[in-house]
């Protein structure tokens, strides 16, 4: 291992990634030594790359898409979460082993817990989507006790694999049964790309929607998604994405640099300024 631990992340493409700065700006705050970087490597080179991590003096790094799937292919030892939704996005070694975690489901509930104190106390959950995302907010839903977790995709069968996968407090259902089930859900959450900037709107209508829900959104560019807006104009609660991101990125710090850091107001605002540095430049993401 190097005299200063280095981590990274990694993904194709990855130039956008804000991993850098969430990391870059702990270093400073605790005065470490280490680096943090973005490596862009395409799906065929991931197994090399992560095989020789340990000889480049790497304590670890950040997975993203395409490669959260690989990765879990790829490591020695996993922890639950990783286990259950089937995917790593953070690597670290212990005893000479590459251990694979998955810190979605905890960075999904860290940023709520912040935002919306008290927000499990409701038990019936709407869930847009099917993909990787969604299968790390299951997971976490389950993990605080939901009774009911509703699933609704333009493809069921995905939805009804996921279903499958969590048991008995999950079901699936098709995209158009969201107004129905708009009418008892009281979380209601995102987890498409739909809304993205760059992707097409994700246009739900919320007129049936209960009106103790509290309604999230797993993008975060732009901040206020179509559908938080939509949420915000029926005054409805809502929490913004942002946080899911920060708070994510604190177990592989503290995996790799031995200090956990804080989700603080600072970060969320060097987070902003960058996003509006790059919507001003057209980049997104």
């Amino acid at each position: 291992m190097a005299d200063h631990p280095k981590a990274f992340v990694t993904g194709f493409p990855i130039r956008h990634s804000r991993s850098p700065l969430i990391h870059g700006h702990w270093l400073k705050e605790h005065g470490l030594e280490g680096s943090y970087e973005a490596i862009e490597i395409a799906p065929e080179g991931f197994a090399d790359f992560i095989n020789s991590l340990q000889r480049n003096g790497y304590a670890g790094g950040n997975i993203t898409i395409p490669h959260k799937e690989m990765a879990f292919a790829l490591c020695n030892k996993r922890d639950t979460a990783a286990e259950d939704i089937g995917a790593v996005n953070t690597l670290w070694f212990e005893d000479g082993a590459l251990w694979g975690g998955n810190t979605d489901a905890y960075g999904f509930l860290a940023n709520l817990d912040a935002l919306s104190p008290g927000w499990d106390s409701r038990k019936t959950a709407l869930v847009l989507g099917a993909g990787g995302a969604s299968r790390a907010v299951v997971y976490a839903l389950k993990q605080r006790g939901f009774d009911e977790i509703r699933i609704v995709n333009r493809t069921l069968e995905r939805a009804q694999e996921l279903a499958d996968r969590f048991g008995p407090a999950v079901s699936a259902h098709a995209w158009r049964a969201i107004p129905e089930l708009l009418q008892d859900a009281t979380f209601i959450v995102n987890t498409t790309s739909l809304g993205m900037e760059g992707k097409d709107d994700l246009t739900v209508d919320l007129s049936t929607a209960n009106r103790e829900a509290l309604v999230t959104d797993i993008v975060y560019v732009p901040l206020e998604t179509p559908l938080l807006k939509a949420a915000r104009k029926r005054r409805l609660k809502t929490v913004d994405g942002l946080g899911m991101l920060l708070h994510q990125a604190v177990p592989g710090f503290e995996h790799w640099f031995g200090v956990r850091p804080e989700v603080t107001p600072e970060l969320r605002a060097l987070i902003l300024t960058d996003m509006n540095k790059s919507a001003a430049s057209g980049q997104s993401k």
